[in-house]
């Protein structure tokens, strides 16, 4: 009986092994996962009450520190602080309800990050206005001494599928 070749065998031995395969939405050490969600929690709160003291407690004091959204981008913590929580969440919204859903969170070593859609419910301050904005986000994080910290962030807004 002919041997059967290795370009048969190994993708043939793959697909039988596949259906064993659990699938982990979160990668990493359970306690650098729960951290970070913990972290992303946080980060709501501090949108929609504007609280700069937990949002400094979150953030990296670190110059390396970003922030990317359909306003611009901001560098270092003082300027995320300012331009972001300020003028935008604080400045321009009375009210804020930041929602997540499918957060997944991923740590690798002392780098983590979470990817997550969110819907952002907001009353502007202006004219007392409902607003309603969806979107996708991703948060970069890193271990500092000893403690996880938020480094990046950057969202899009989601955009309407194409019929």
């Amino acid at each position: 009986m002919p041997l059967m070749p290795t370009h048969i065998l190994l993708p043939l031995a793959l697909l039988l092994a596949c259906p064993c395969v659990a699938v982990e939405a979160d990668t990493g050490p359970a306690s650098d996962v729960k951290a970070i969600d913990d972290l992303v929690e946080q980060y709501l709160q501090a949108v929609d009450k504007v609280d700069l003291t937990l949002l400094s407690q979150i953030w990296s004091h670190s110059s390396e520190a970003s922030f990317i959204y359909p306003l611009g981008e901001e560098h270092g913590y003082d300027a995320i602080e300012q331009h972001v929580f300020r003028d935008v969440m604080g400045g321009m919204f009375s009210s804020r309800d930041l929602q997540t859903r499918g957060v997944t969170v991923h740590v690798t070593g002392n780098a983590g990050w979470s990817e997550f859609h969110w819907t952002f419910h907001a009353t502007m301050r202006k004219d007392g206005s409902a607003v309603t904005t969806r979107g996708v986000e991703t948060q970069i994080y890193r271990k500092e001494a000893g403690r996880w910290r938020l480094v990046h962030v950057h969202y899009s807004e989601e955009r309407q599928a194409t019929p």
